[in-house]
C-alpha cells in the first residue's frame, strides 16, 4: 500500500470552480498503467495527469479519462504546469520560463510568466494541426439533437488533430448552441467510425464582448456528458476556423463551460502560411481547489 499527493486544479479560469476541473499527481513514478486508470476512474473528472521524470524532456506526463489514456489534452496542461510551478519543482522567481513535456505523441512545449494578477499563464504549444476525415452533416446534426439546417454554411464537419482527433462542428449560432442536446449513444458511434476522440461544437458568437466564439464539447465514446473547457479541442478548433476563414485573427478569446455553468476562458494563438494554419498555442490560468493523498 501506498499514498499518492493528488490535487484538483480549476483550469482556464483564475476563480474556483469555474473552468475544468482536472485531476494532478506531480509525483506519478512507481504507479503502473492499471492504478493510473484505477485513480482516474475514482477521481471521475474529465482526465487526471501524472508526471514522472523523462529523459527526453523537462517532464513526462500522461492524461488518462476515466476510461482510457488519451494522447494530448489541454485543461490537464495548464493544471499540470500551474502545479508544478506552485510545488516548486518550476521556478518563476527569476521570470518566464520555458520547459518541455513528453507525451505519448512526443515532446512539446510550454511557455509559463505570471500575469499581473500574480497568476501563472501557461501557453501550450500543441501538435502541427492534421485535417482529416470530412463528416456527414445530417449524421453529426441528428446525433447533437438539431437539423442539418443549424449546421454553420461554409464550415464542412471534421475531424482535426493537434494531438487527439476530435471533430469540429459549426452552428449557426449561440441560441442554437444552447439548445445542442447531445444523444451519447449517437455521439459514440460517430466517434468510434470515424476513429476520433470526441465532439467540439461551436458558433461565432460569444456572451462576452471583444471574446470571439463559444463553444462546448462532447466524448460520448468515453462516456462524458459534457466536458467544461476543453483545451486540445481549442486548439484544433483554432487550426480548423483559420483554414475555412471563419476567423483570421491570430490571437483571440474563446469562451467554453458558461451554459453548463462552469465559465471558462480559453486564449487561442495560431501562426499560418496563407491559408494553412501552421502552428496552434491555447492559453489560461488555473486555480487549485482541492489538495490531498490518495491510496494505492
Amino acid at each position: 500500500m501506498a499514498e499518492y499527493s493528488i490535487k484538483i486544479v480549476d483550469a482556464f479560469t483564475s476563480r474556483r470552480y469555474a473552468g475544468n476541473p482536472c485531476g494532478v499527481v506531480t509525483r506519478a513514478a512507481g504507479l503502473d498503467e492499471a492504478q493510473m486508470q484505477a485513480i482516474a476512474r475514482e477521481m471521475n473528472l474529465s482526465e487526471t495527469a501524472f508526471v514522472f521524470p523523462s529523459e527526453q524532456a523537462d517532464f513526462g506526463v500522461r492524461f488518462f479519462t476515466p476510461r482510457r489514456e488519451i494522447p494530448l489534452a489541454g485543461h490537464p496542461t495548464i493544471a499540470t504546469m500551474h502545479t508544478l510551478a506552485e510545488e516548486g519543482f518550476i521556478d518563476l522567481s527569476a521570470g518566464p520560463r520555458s520547459v518541455t513535456q513528453e507525451l505519448t505523441i512526443g515532446v512539446l512545449r510550454v511557455d509559463l510568466a505570471r500575469n499581473e494578477a500574480g497568476n501563472v499563464r501557461v501557453v501550450m504549444t500543441q501538435a502541427p494541426p492534421q485535417f482529416l476525415a470530412m463528416l456527414d452533416p445530417a449524421a453529426c446534426a441528428e446525433a447533437l439533437g438539431l437539423e442539418v439546417r443549424d449546421l454553420l454554411p461554409g464550415a464542412p464537419p471534421q475531424v482535426v488533430s493537434t494531438g487527439t482527433a476530435q471533430a469540429m462542428v459549426g452552428v449557426r449560432s449561440l441560441e442554437t448552441l444552447k439548445n445542442v442536446r447531445p444523444d451519447l449513444s449517437r455521439l459514440a458511434a460517430l466517434e468510434t467510425t470515424g476513429e476520433f476522440f470526441s465532439t467540439h461544437v461551436f458558433a461565432l458568437e460569444a456572451f462576452e464582448p471583444g471574446h470571439r466564439v463559444h463553444s462546448r464539447h462532447f466524448a460520448g465514446s468515453v462516456g462524458i456528458l459534457e466536458d467544461p473547457v476543453t483545451g486540445s479541442a481549442s486548439g484544433g478548433m483554432g487550426a480548423y476556423l483559420w483554414k475555412y476563414g471563419l476567423v483570421r485573427e491570430h490571437r483571440y478569446f474563446a469562451e467554453q463551460g458558461h451554459i453548463m455553468g462552469r465559465p471558462g476562458l480559453v486564449e487561442i494563438e495560431v501562426d499560418a502560411d496563407g491559408d494553412e494554419p501552421r502552428e496552434v498555442r491555447v492559453a489560461g490560468t488555473a486555480i487549485t481547489v482541492l489538495s490531498g493523498t490518495i491510496t494505492i
